[in-house]
């Protein structure tokens, strides 16, 4: 009865639902917007895209032309600013410590001639590498009445706290000024501990200021080859000194990482200390006025890059910033993808949020020339923390893959080929011993390119993960070599019983599919080969061979086969 009445409707309906005229209207509607919307959209973003390509690839050409045409004419710090030795006379007056196999620096006549420096070492439950920054900064030549350690302990862990503790208390027995310092809360993270560092009785008296993370042990010249640049140069504000790496050859991970910061601190940081006096500072192993840090504001932790804002806001104050590569500070990579994908995260995504909170101030100084300005605005965040982290992702691993599927779209060769080559080529040049790994670090640095440019989307945006920050773990792997001074092996084990293993052991959890692998990266590496799929059976523009490999290191990397396990806890 029903369907006979349904039946009965749609027939006194005066109009008839023709398929085939809806499914032609659907396909034409298809069309336009493929025509006007789709395509110009996608030609635009690929124009777009070479622009900001030929950006990095000039910016590139002229870093590399500033270092090659410096070590040419040996313009080196020392010859472009004034530096002396401090005279290390007056270090040796205290007595030997002839048991752990250092010196210990006493004091004596001579040490009013050495400045009063105030070694900071930020930590946050940094259980497997807590006694080799300590015993690093207890070794620095330096008197130890000019010289104070401070352990800034924000640790959550109480295993950890006490162990900390305790390896500060044997190096205070040994005469060391060394300083254990903690808070009541995390605050501001590491820029809150460290301007809560500053604000002791002590650190007053302190004229320079040497940082160090957890994992980082200087050479105990350290202090004497970069303080007097300070001493004798009152303009300048920082020193910075290059990372040196003891984990390098621990997978291909480490060797990548090990490629891209090489690159950073021979060209990019020693191009900025030429050209601008100024760069990045680091936020570890360098130098830093006391004086120049207070007269900038001090710590601000309204991004998760405060070593970035301070040196921004020093520099547009006047002050100099001076890179010396010859120094070289021993560090740990994060060897599990893990890590290293939450480094990058607040790498990534704090420098573009400094860009968005500093823009109107970097405009409205008055302090510095237009074309420090330019610089800053330009080249350093720009082209260096925008451009940079965005334009890998959009142009190789989407405009490109897409492109197949638009005849319309034609990118040049010299887009496609020789541009990203020389681009290439410039990076490769800071590890010239590890060139035969160009190729795949390429392959791995754009599937990177899909956290940093959701990072600096965050960060422009100023989203939720805005201002997270996950500290970079470490597995200890600074304690398998040789330690910063002959001799210090004897000081690396702490005579004290645990009630409570140093690595708890957790309960066994139920691992989801989308925890346990990179979902992210599957999806973009299964897209990418579709795209080589169509190409080689439709489209025949050639891409084909990228696609694969560069589909493949996305899916590579999404089920995990990079760096190291982590410490298994079962």
């Amino acid at each position: 009865m029903a369907m006979a009445a349904t039946a009965g409707l749609w027939a006194e309906v005066p109009v008839r639902l023709d398929w085939a005229t809806v499914a032609a209207q659907c396909s034409l509607a298809g069309e336009q917007a493929r025509a006007f919307l789709v395509v110009p959209a996608l030609r635009l973003l690929v124009l777009l895209s070479l622009a900001m390509t030929v950006m990095i690839l000039l910016e590139k050409l002229f870093v590399a032309a500033v270092c090659y045409a410096a070590k040419a004419f040996g313009h080196r710090p020392e010859s472009r600013y004034r530096w002396r030795p401090i005279t290390a006379s007056a270090c040796k007056t205290g007595g030997d410590d002839e048991e752990d196999g250092i010196v210990v620096v006493g004091s004596g006549s001579g040490s009013a001639a050495f400045p009063v420096v105030l070694v900071q070492i930020p930590m946050y439950n940094e259980r497997e590498v807590y006694k080799v920054s300590i015993g690093a900064a207890c070794a620095l030549d330096w008197p130890s009445d000019r010289m104070v350690i401070q352990v800034l302990d924000d640790s959550t862990d109480p295993v950890v706290k006490e162990l900390v503790n305790t390896e500060c208390q044997r190096w205070k027995g040994k005469g060391v000024n060394i300083r254990y310092e903690v808070r009541g809360n995390r605050k501001g993270y590491k820029a809150g501990a460290l301007k809560q560092g500053l604000m002791r009785d002590y650190a007053q008296e302190c004229e320079f200021i040497a940082m160090f993370d957890a994992d980082f042990q200087p050479e105990s010249d350290f202090l004497l080859r970069t303080v007097p640049f300070l001493v004798h140069n009152p303009a300048i504000a920082l020193v910075q000194t290059r990372w040196k790496f003891v984990n390098s050859d621990k997978c291909l991970l480490t060797r990548f990482q090990e490629m891209s910061l090489d690159y950073h601190f021979k060209f990019e940081q020693e191009a900025g200390s030429i050209v601008y006096s100024f760069f990045g500072f680091n936020g570890t192993a360098g130098v830093w006025r006391i004086s120049a840090i207070n007269d900038a504001g001090g710590w601000e932790d309204r991004t998760t890059v405060e070593d970035m804002d301070l040196a921004v806001r020093t520099s547009l104050l006047g002050w100099k910033f001076v890179y010396v590569g010859a120094v070289k500070v021993k560090s740990e990579l994060p060897s599990t993808f893990k890590a290293y994908r939450f480094q990058q995260h607040r790498w990534s995504c704090g420098p573009a949020n400094l860009f968005k909170k500093m823009l109107l101030d970097i405009l409205k100084n008055k302090k510095v020339s237009f074309w420090s300005k330019l610089h800053l605005l330009y080249d350093f965040f720009f082209v260096g923390k925008i451009a940079a982290h965005t334009v890998t992702f959009i142009y190789y691993c989407f405009a490109i893959p897409v492109s197949v599927f638009f005849p319309e779209i034609q990118i040049p060769l010299w887009g496609v080929v020789y541009v990203p080559t020389i681009i290439t080529l410039c990076k490769a040049l800071g590890s010239p011993s590890s060139f035969h790994l160009v190729i795949l670090w390429v392959l791995f640095d754009n599937v990177m390119s899909l956290h940093r440019i959701k990072a600096t989307i965050t960060g422009l945006l100023d989203t939720r993960r805005v201002n997270e920050w996950v500290v970079t773990e470490k597995l200890g792997d600074a304690n398998k070599t040789e330690p910063a001074m002959e001799g210090l092996d004897d000081v690396q084990v702490i005579d004290v019983e645990l009630s409570t293993p140093l690595v708890p052991k957790l309960e066994k959890r139920r691992t989801r599919l989308w925890d346990k692998y990179n979902c992210s990266e599957i999806f973009v590496g299964t897209f990418i080969i579709i795209c080589g799929c169509y190409d080689v059976l439709y489209a025949k523009k050639g891409y084909y061979i990228y696609l694969f490999i560069q589909g493949l290191a996305f899916l590579v990397i999404g089920f995990e086969y990079i760096g190291t396990r982590p410490p298994s806890t079962e």
